[in-house]
C-alpha cells in the first residue's frame, strides 16, 4: 500500500534559516559535478524531505518541487529589513554608516569577504544592535562594544540576511566606484576595508 507524504515546498526565504542555508551549501558543494545529488541536496535540506523518500516520487511531482526550488532560489529583489526581533529583543541596523564606530569597521574588516558563509552570523551581529530609542523613522542603536554573538542570528530567516547582503552589496560597489573617482579608497577607508570593498562585486550569490 502506498503512504501519502506530504512535501512543503518553501516559496520564499523566509522559510530558510540561515542555519539551514548553511549546510545547504555545504553539501551542495560536495555533489558540484552531479546534478541529480545537487537536486536530492535542494530537496532534503529546504524541503525536510529524507533521501531514501525522493526516488519514490512520480515524475511528475518531482519536477515540479525542482521547478519551484530553482524558481525561488533565483529570486534577488530581496527588500533590506531594519529591524529584526530575535528572543523578544528588537534589533536596528546601524542607522548611519558613515558615524559607524572605528572599532565596528575594525572588527569587519577582519573577515575576508561580506557573504553568506560561516563567518556571516557575526557580521550580523556587528550591523544589528539592541534599538535604545525609536521615534518614527529614526532610532538608536546600542553603542558597539565589541561583543560579537554572532549564534542567535543562525536561527534568522534568509529573507533578513539577504536583504541585508544585496544592501551592502550595491552600496559597496557605488562606494567603490566613487572613491575610484576621487580619492585613493587606502586614504579613506580604514585597515583591511579596501580589500572587501574591492571583493564586493563578487559576493557570493544564493
Amino acid at each position: 500500500m502506498k503512504q501519502e507524504v506530504k512535501i512543503t515546498v518553501p516559496t520564499d526565504w523566509s522559510a530558510i534559516t540561515l542555519r539551514d542555508y548553511l549546510a545547504f551549501q555545504k553539501d551542495l558543494k560536495n555533489y558540484s559535478d552531479d546534478e541529480d545529488a545537487m537536486t536530492a541536496v535542494m530537496f532534503h535540506h529546504l524541503c525536510k524531505v529524507p533521501v531514501e523518500w525522493i526516488q519514490q516520487l512520480d515524475l511528475d511531482t518531482y519536477l515540479n518541487i525542482r521547478k519551484d526550488l530553482v524558481t525561488f532560489l533565483n529570486k534577488a529583489d530581496i527588500p533590506l529589513s531594519q529591524f529584526v526581533t530575535i528572543d523578544g529583543v528588537e534589533y536596528g541596523l546601524e542607522p548611519n554608516l558613515s558615524q559607524m564606530a572605528y572599532g565596528a569597521y575594525v572588527d569587519i574588516s577582519k573577515y575576508e569577504e561580506m557573504a553568506i558563509n560561516d563567518k556571516w552570523a557575526e557580521i550580523m551581529s556587528i550591523l544589528y544592535r539592541p534599538v535604545t530609542q525609536k521615534v518614527s523613522k529614526f532610532y538608536d542603536i546600542k553603542k558597539y562594544d565589541g561583543d560579537i554573538d554572532g549564534d542567535k542570528w543562525m536561527d534568522v530567516s534568509m529573507n533578513i540576511h539577504l536583504g541585508t547582503l544585496f544592501f551592502f552589496k550595491n552600496l559597496l560597489r557605488d562606494l567603490v566606484k566613487d572613491t575610484q573617482k576621487s580619492l585613493m579608497a587606502s586614504e579613506v577607508i580604514p585597515h583591511n576595508i579596501k580589500s572587501i570593498l574591492e571583493k564586493s562585486g563578487n559576493l557570493t550569490h544564493p
